[in-house]
């Protein structure tokens, strides 16, 4: 049987050896070197599978040290104190299944930014940056820290791993947060003089009734007619979602400089960063009564106007995915508001 063409994808340290029949054309990443007078060679095979997009990729793990074949195991990794614990009989008996679950999200972003990292070289420092990045959703920075220092201290004390401090102590939690408050009339009127990117991260809150993360990365065709894309409480999903025509009319407005509503270039889009920046300047000229009020504030007066509008919990919830407890505060305030109006309207 005659041999087939060798595949013509060629790199510096790529090459293809012919296996026989049964396996084809097999590509090696295959680095030579001399030691002590001797040739020395390390081949890896690149399991491509016949898509060149895997090869590419394997190929340039290699080319950086990252294949699996050339990493080392490390020592007292995060993914094995986390492993460790998960498999423990001694802690996963004594815990409520609701403990376990209110472990696994925090568990799950250590393991992918951290999994193989030593925990030797977590310093106090990068633990304060990422607790600090998590602020804006301050119950879930907190219970990183808690997680931190659960591992910690189970990794030194269970498994006398030799770690040193535990990092996460002595970091100030947020704590329990009182609830943003929705903002007041007056300064959603003043929106009129805010900073173009302030003025349109506004609207899209209120409009679309997202948390202010989501809102400052939608892209133009997240708006398609009546309609919208919207991202659902936790991320994980795209919701359709009735688009009112205010919101409408405003984005047909703005001017076309990118993919994204809020562009930095032309394919990305600011970061909530930039525009809270912004905005806190911006809220800073507004004098000391304007403090107590977040971007965070819009999407529950979000929900106040869409209660005040008759709108039932359930409806609410489809347009801004808030939990039914949260619906329900915000309605109260919504319901106070309404009923004071009407009592004080029969005395006059």
């Amino acid at each position: 049987m005659k041999r087939p063409p060798k595949p013509r994808i060629t790199k510096p340290h790529l090459k293809w050896v012919w296996k026989g029949a049964a396996s084809g054309w097999r590509p090696f990443h295959r680095v030579t070197w001399t030691e002590d007078g001797k040739r020395r060679e390390r081949a890896i095979h690149l399991d491509w599978r016949g898509n060149a997009q895997e090869l590419d990729r394997l190929y340039w793990a290699c080319e950086a040290g990252r294949h699996s074949r050339q990493v080392t195991p490390g020592k007292y990794t995060w993914r094995g104190c986390i492993e460790a614990w998960r498999k423990d009989p001694r802690v996963q008996g004594r815990l409520a299944a609701s403990t376990k679950k209110s472990y696994r999200p925090p568990m799950e972003m250590i393991l992918e930014s951290n999994g193989g990292k030593s925990m030797k070289s977590t310093t106090r420092q990068d633990l304060r940056v990422a607790h600090q990045a998590l602020s804006s959703t301050p119950k879930k920075a907190d219970r990183l820290l808690q997680t931190v220092s659960l591992l910690w201290n189970y990794a030194a004390e269970k498994m006398d791993w030799p770690l040193g401090p535990n990092p996460a102590k002595g970091i100030d939690h947020f704590g329990k947060q009182r609830e943003f408050e929705p903002w007041p009339g007056w300064m959603v009127k003043a929106l009129s003089n805010a900073p173009d990117r302030v003025q349109i991260l506004a609207r899209l809150i209120l409009g679309t009734g997202q948390r202010p993360g989501a809102a400052v990365a939608m892209r133009r065709d997240q708006f398609q007619g009546e309609w919208m894309i919207v991202r659902d409480e936790k991320g994980k999903k795209e919701l359709e979602v009735y688009c009112p025509q205010p919101l409408r009319e405003f984005i047909e407005t703005l001017p076309i400089n990118g993919t994204h509503l809020l562009p930095k270039n032309l394919t990305e889009p600011l970061s909530y960063q930039a525009v809270e920046t912004t905005f806190r300047t911006w809220r800073k000229s507004l004098g000391e009564k304007a403090k107590p009020y977040s971007l965070h504030g819009l999407r529950k007066l979000s929900i106040i106007q869409l209660a005040e509008a008759g709108a039932s919990d359930a409806e609410i919830q489809a347009v801004t995915g808030q939990s039914a407890e949260m619906v329900a505060y915000y309605r109260a305030k919504a319901s106070r508001k309404a009923l004071s109006k009407a009592a004080q309207i029969r005395r006059e």
